[in-house]
């Protein structure tokens, strides 16, 4: 009985009989999120027509949604999120603010929020920077294994 347990959680087999759920899970709220986010798209553009009016904030959050949807599409195409898009979207957020905010709000916290997109426009070229290393180290790589072949 202690040996079956023991099995049953070890640590390699333990993570082979989870991974399917973690796949999973995340795979069915990513298609959640990109659902929900088609709605609150749909619902955005229903207030645009029924004001009549489309500002440049209203502009920025559709931009915000298809950016959302462009991520969840390259997890689906590559099972794996880039870092820069979910910065990017974050950028995109903090203009909306400051064009939302900018007649009512405090200088302070005006700078700060460009401070903030400063920050975050520095990590997403620190991030492709990293992106555009790793692939040349692996086109190398496989540049190796090309000649030793």
């Amino acid at each position: 009985m202690i040996r079956l347990i023991d099995t049953l959680l070890e640590r390699n087999s333990l993570n082979r009989r989870l991974h399917w759920t973690t796949i999973a899970s995340e795979k069915a709220l990513l298609a959640l999120i990109g659902i929900l986010t088609i709605v609150a798209s749909v619902q955005s553009l229903n207030e645009m027509y029924l004001f009549g009016k489309i500002g440049l904030p209203d502009l920025f959050l559709l931009f915000i949604y298809a950016e959302i949807i462009g991520m969840i599409g390259a997890f689906y195409s590559t099972s794996r999120i880039p870092v820069t898009l979910p910065i990017i979207i974050a950028i995109t957020a903090l203009c909306r603010l400051i064009i939302m905010q900018s007649k009512d709000s405090e200088a302070l916290v005006l700078v700060a929020e460009a401070s903030a997109i400063l920050v975050l426009s520095c990590a997403a070229y620190v991030m492709s920077l990293k992106d555009r290393h790793s692939l040349e180290k692996l086109q190398s790589s496989d540049d190796a294994d090309d000649k030793r072949s």
